[in-house]
């Protein structure tokens, strides 16, 4: 369901291995999450490039992720596509979470 990697010292980067964040999965994504964030991977990176579709299933569990990480951490997503970036604006989510254009720029917005 997810693939992580490391790149930098305490960052996570989580890629989705699916193309839609729907309620058919969004509680198997975030269960998932959740496991690395009680693991102690607190600074996450969530790349979206591979997803073309979000629902409000899928940012409830963004939402309910981000109160996981609490004060412990940061979530910065990134790789949003004009279609998921404008569902987050219309939801005011992007008030809410750090979005950024690509990984690099997510790690970078998270080591500062």
């Amino acid at each position: 369901m997810i693939k992580t990697s490391q790149p930098a010292p305490g960052i996570t980067v989580v890629e989705p291995q699916f193309d839609r964040l729907t309620a058919a999965n969004a509680n198997g994504f975030k269960t998932a999450l959740t496991e690395l964030v009680e693991a102690g991977h607190n600074l996450l990176v969530i790349d979206f490039a591979p997803v073309s579709f979000v629902d409000s299933s899928g940012v409830g569990a963004l939402v309910g992720l981000l109160k996981r990480v609490g004060n412990r951490g940061e979530i910065a997503l990134c790789g949003l596509n004009e279609s998921v970036l404008q569902l987050f604006r219309i939801t005011r989510m992007d008030r809410v979470f750090s979005l950024q254009p690509d990984t690099a720029r997510a790690i970078s917005a998270l080591q500062s």
